[in-house]
């Protein structure tokens, strides 16, 4: 039944695109232009933070301000619904820590069979 639930499945869609969760997490300490997200996450490219953080906007998880300034000026901040996902995705990323030995390890495991039996 859990798995069935639309509820269910939207939230693991935001968890599971690559970068909904990292974007979200670097924007916890409050507002940061592109730029500054870029150089954060690093191995992002411009057009897929930029079609991350509108993901994230289209799900009311990040808001958009820009500034009328010359050169014009984008920052994007989290919401208050953005903001409850710090939680999730910081256990998330403990598990990631305690547990990642043991999921290499199966993957060394489970591609040394893979090969002894080609």
């Amino acid at each position: 039944m859990f798995l069935a639930d639309c509820q269910a499945r939207l939230a693991f869609d935001l968890i599971a695109n690559t970068w909904n969760a990292v974007v979200v997490w670097s924007l916890r300490h409050g507002p940061r232009r592109p730029g500054e997200l870029r150089a954060e996450i690093g191995g992002i490219s411009p057009k897929v933070l930029t079609e991350t953080l509108r993901r994230l906007e289209f799900n009311g998880l990040v808001d958009r301000r820009s500034y009328a300034e010359a050169p014009p000026r984008v920052e994007y901040a989290l919401t208050d619904l953005g903001r409850t996902l710090l939680g999730p995705i910081e256990a998330f990323g403990v598990w990631a820590h305690d547990h990642a030995d043991e999921v290499m390890d199966a993957q060394d495991r489970s591609t040394g069979c893979q090969s002894s039996t080609s």
